[in-house]
């Protein structure tokens, strides 16, 4: 029984060095410099959006920090906005938002109570099993979330930000819930509910496209 417990108070104590290091890898990685302003000019216009998988998901069930997670594995948040190939804005309005890029479309979508509506869809794609696939993931029956804009005085332009809970996504060309080619076990959807859809935008002109 001590054997086992020295060995069990062993691998804390290096899984507790190794956390250590990357934290301190990620702190003392040079960080990129920001790009000039001009400071108090309006900007745009400009999206980011960022997908956040469950800590379940995630490497060490989401322990480290995302931006220490991405340097260790090369991934942590899926994520793409106005500077990725192919960016485009589509739709923009108090109750609607459409964001694209190569590779990702998303719509957003409010009811007449500012509630996340079915329509709400995020496309986008992931390598699984070593083979590149398309995701389409929805709100769930009782979506959580909202969809926030604000229009910049003397102009038609909306600031805003916005998150939504989505829940399991399907494989975009078979319609079929994601288990198995990920790795989990049959009927057990990938990923696990709820992904975290949140971003921010500003400066895009209303209107539809």
């Amino acid at each position: 029984m001590g054997g086992v417990k020295r060995s069990l108070k062993a691998s804390l104590i290096v899984i507790a060095l190794a956390l250590l290091a990357c934290v301190m890898m990620f702190i003392l990685w040079p960080a990129r410099p920001a790009a000039p302003s001009a400071s108090g000019a309006p900007r745009g216009p400009s999206f980011e959006v960022r997908v956040e998988r469950p800590r379940i998901d995630r490497f060490l069930y989401g322990i480290l920090p995302v931006k220490v997670e991405e340097k260790l594995l090369g991934g942590g948040e899926l994520r793409f906005g106005h500077t990725s190939r192919g960016a485009q804005v589509g739709s923009v309005g108090h109750d609607r938002l459409e964001l694209r890029a190569d590779g990702w479309d998303l719509l957003i979508m409010t009811d007449d109570k500012g509630g996340i509506a079915p329509g709400t869809r995020l496309v986008f794609p992931m390598e699984l099993a070593e083979v590149q696939r398309t995701l389409r993931c929805r709100p769930a029956n009782m979506a959580s979330g909202y969809l926030r804009t604000a229009a910049r005085p003397g102009s038609d332009v909306l600031d805003g930000s916005f998150l939504v809970e989505l829940s399991p996504c399907e494989n975009a060309e078979t319609g079929k819930v994601i288990d198995t080619e990920a790795g989990a076990s049959p009927g057990q959807a990938w990923p696990s509910p709820p992904l975290t859809l949140r971003g921010s935008f500003e400066g895009l002109p209303r209107g539809r496209r």
